[in-house]
């Protein structure tokens, strides 16, 4: 029964709200990197593979310090972690605004990954701990803030870089998203111990959960944990790649100009793949998520996964026709946006909700492993002169984390939580 105490500022659902914000505003540091390519390789000639290095470390920073911003979290509430992630979120798209030189550039992918991955690891781990009856549908939510939060300033951000160049596009977005981040992370705050059970109390639930509470160190001891973080590197590998890639991509395949009219709407391709896909890609994350708290976990990584490989390979044999190329390319983010809403609340349900941010971040660092496969693809891709074998390779391993779901992630924490319980 819940009391008093346990009703936040705004409510709990004003907590996820400011978690949703949060995370929109951060959205942009990855999903709108793709329009800046090509008017940093014009402006200083630099090679396109030595400009998405800066991507790269932008996604092992936003990753791999989760776990450590996560620790804070968990012992310190989510209000200063997340305040320090939007100052320096702020902070590196200015670099970038300045930046003359890859190694500058290099920095302030770093110094943004970490701004980034403070605010993510919080906002994901609090929206866990606030809503233990919903997990996937509110990690989903919070996650769909980082998925689809770039798509309302898609075309500002295409139309600023287009008359005003990158740099003062960069300079203005980073001053204005770090500002909304450090406002509306004054209001974060996190449950009461005990909340869970109090929140639980008499509710049937579809994902049996562990009542035992696993720290790091135990969590990363056990193997179902290796097995959740492999598939997380596969999923997010194909991911990554359509995501940093999606305009070179448009580009060799002669589609990136050429309007599509679709929806009412009449845009260039690649403008009209990033808006919908970012929706797509954020729409995917509740709505799997919800769909996983009804029929399961795995059950949701299966279909998921599976629509996901299939979506990579038509993408791979109909990319040059300009209507196909929107339309799959939103089916394939569609497809993978899920992750970040399945992967957490999992891992949450397996080894408790004591250390949610701090567990969750740590399987969170499975995305910075999987962009070290960025670029090896985009390496394969250069020497073949083609994406055919990047897109076969990305779907194989979406279908192989298909098959791990089913037939050894499923059965293999079923018996974990037995144990737990």
């Amino acid at each position: 029964m819940l009391d008093k105490a346990d009703r936040p500022p705004l409510g709990r659902w004003g907590q996820l709200f400011l978690g949703v914000l949060c995370m929109s505003m951060i959205a942009n540091l990855q999903y709108g990197w793709t329009l800046f390519v090509d008017p940093i390789q014009q402006k200083f000639g630099w090679d396109r593979t030595a400009i998405q290095l800066a991507f790269t470390i932008f996604v092992l920073t936003e990753t791999w310090l989760v776990p450590i911003e996560g620790w804070f979290v968990d012992r310190y509430g989510p209000r200063i972690v997340t305040v320090f992630g939007g100052i320096l979120c702020g902070i590196g798209w200015v670099m970038n605004s300045y930046a003359d030189s890859l190694w500058l550039l290099y920095v302030a992918a770093a110094i943004s990954g970490i701004g980034a991955g403070a605010v993510y690891g919080t906002c994901v781990g609090n929206a866990l701990k606030w809503f233990p009856d919903r997990r996937g549908f509110a990690a989903g939510l919070t996650a769909a803030g980082f998925g689809a939060g770039s798509a309302l300033t898609v075309i500002p951000i295409a139309y600023m870089i287009k008359e005003s160049g990158y740099q003062h596009t960069f300079l203005v977005f980073g001053i204005g998203q770090g500002v909304i981040v450090v406002l509306a992370a004054l209001l974060l705050v996190a449950p009461r111990a005990g909340f869970k059970d109090r929140m639980l109390a008499g509710k049937p639930v579809v994902n049996t959960t562990s009542r035992q509470q696993y720290s790091p160190r135990e969590m990363v001891r056990t193997p179902v944990f290796w097995v959740l973080y492999f598939m997380f590197i596969m999923m997010a590998g194909g991911g990554l790649m359509a995501a940093a890639s999606l305009a070179p991509i448009a580009k060799d395949f002669n589609v990136a100009g050429v309007p599509v009219s679709l929806l009412g709407l009449t845009l260039p391709a690649l403008t009209f793949a990033l808006t919908i896909d970012r929706v797509l890609n954020g729409v995917t994350r509740p709505f799997f998520g919800w769909v996983s708290d009804h029929i399961g976990r795995e059950n949701t990584m299966i279909i998921a996964f599976l629509i996901e490989g299939m979506g990579i390979l038509a993408l791979g044999m109909f990319a040059h026709i300009p209507i196909a190329f929107v339309l799959l390319t939103g089916l394939v983010f569609f497809a993978w946006g899920e992750i970040y809403s399945l992967f957490p609340a999992t891992c949450t349900d397996t080894f408790g909700d004591q250390n949610a941010a701090a567990n969750a971040g740590l399987l969170y660092t499975a995305k910075g492993t999987s962009a070290l496969l960025l670029p090896v693809l985009l390496s394969i891709q250069a020497y073949a002169g083609n994406w055919q074998i990047v897109f076969y390779l990305a779907s194989g391993m979406a279908f192989t984390s298909a098959f791990l779901a089913m037939f050894v992630l499923k059965p293999m924490r079923a018996r974990f939580i037995a144990r737990s319980m």
